[in-house]
């Protein structure tokens, strides 16, 4: 026992100095934390694209997959960058669980500096969390949800950002053309149960009362695949049917059914429905983010890269602001490379991303960012109608 009352004061001044040392070291050893987070800008760097590519919004995340591999291809050599683009597919039936868990996996992978999307407001809103507290920016080029970056209860972080804009100006719009320019009064309006079209379909429902305009509200549930019950609520002297799906395909069923039963309200979608090949119903609306990118002359030598490297597909829309998305995020790596001599990490571009300003905009002009939000400054949607030949022409 008395060799053990020598010993314990012996251990306890031990500790107390191990203790003292390791307090003083904690600003070295969280510089350090810092320091091994970093990369050099020389290494090869991952790009994780979260979107859908199967599913009904599948042909989204398609045509963005053929314009974010041109832009990494032709942009990465420019501002001096190894990237390799990985891509994360979220169908949009499988709901939140797929975006959750791929921000999981890329949060893990340290060569991973930025995310470029999701694509979906829904997809944001489960993941940004996830991404903000890793440190990583992570921007999308077709999320439009007003509450992602707007609002008391925003469901996105102040990491998130977005090249296109929001609902709180495709909505509006969209009932704005409805009143001066289809002068409707009374309009059926759809959600999906789902963030993309309830954001949407309040938007534009806000509009349509204010103004006057007798609004009916119908919900269906994300998995519909026959309309025709629907159909039959719509009342015989609607104008519109405002029907913000994800999915084409489902806004041409609708269309066909409101005729098979002899319907007229005209049918008009939202960004989700943009797609000739598959919403081709004549007279109908749609809206989106992009003009029509081969009116620009600027981008001609752009087109014609991309469609060297994607012989016998067509432009749409969702394709160009991906391009821009990525040149966004490049931009800030180069930003957060240059002032960090040569490395980077996570939260050196989150705090670079909206100094960048882009002259020469895939979508015309210049890009700039809102002072007031995540989002570009002074954007707008256009809205184009369905001819009898199936093309899209802009009418507003």
């Amino acid at each position: 026992m008395r060799r053990l009352k020598f010993i314990l004061p012996f251990a306890a001044a031990a500790l107390t100095l191990a203790v003292v040392a390791a307090a003083s070291a904690r600003p070295d050893r969280t510089a350090s934390a810092a320091r091994s987070q970093a990369i050099s800008c020389k290494s090869k760097i991952t790009l994780p694209f979260v979107t859908p590519v199967t599913g009904g919004a599948g042909f989204i995340g398609q045509e963005q997959v053929t314009w974010a591999k041109y832009a990494v291809k032709t942009l990465a050599r420019t501002f001096g960058l190894n990237v390799s683009l990985v891509v994360g597919d979220t169908p949009v039936e499988q709901g939140n669980a797929p975006a959750q868990a791929l921000a999981q996996k890329y949060v893990a992978n340290k060569s991973v500096v930025a995310i470029l999307g999701p694509s979906t407001s829904g997809g944001v809103a489960a993941s940004s969390t996830t991404y903000q507290q890793a440190g990583l920016a992570h921007i999308s080029s077709s999320a439009t949800r007003t509450s992602l970056t707007k609002g008391d209860k925003r469901e996105a972080t102040s990491a998130f950002f977005r090249v296109v804009p929001g609902d709180y100006v495709q909505g509006p719009s969209d009932a704005q053309f409805m009143i001066s320019k289809l002068h409707v009064k009374k309009v059926v309006l759809f959600d999906f149960q789902e963030p993309y079209s309830l954001g949407l379909a309040d938007a534009a429902e806000t509009v349509l009362k204010k103004a006057g305009v007798t609004t009916i509200r119908l919900s269906a549930p994300n998995t519909t695949t026959d309309y025709s019950s629907y159909v039959t609520r719509v009342p015989s002297d609607t104008n519109v049917v405002f029907f913000p799906t994800q999915k084409p395909g489902d806004a041409q069923t609708f269309a066909t059914q409101l005729i098979e039963q002899g319907k007229k309200a005209k049918v008009f979608g939202g960004d989700g429905s943009n797609n000739p090949g598959q919403f081709k119903t004549a007279g109908a609306y749609v809206s989106n983010f992009a003009p029509d990118i081969t009116g620009i002359p600027a981008d001609k030598a752009l087109l014609a890269g991309w469609q060297k490297d994607n012989p016998g597909k067509t432009v749409g829309s969702f394709g160009p602001p991906t391009y821009g998305a990525v040149q966004m995020i490049f931009s800030a790596i180069k930003l957060a490379c240059n002032a960090g001599h040569g490395t980077i990490n996570r939260r050196d571009v989150v705090r670079n991303v909206k100094k960048v300003r882009i002259n020469n905009w895939i979508l015309g002009g210049q890009f700039r960012w809102s002072t007031k939000s995540n989002d570009p400054l002074n954007a707008k949607f256009y809205i184009f109608q369905i001819q009898s030949n199936g093309k899209y022409k802009l009418v507003g």
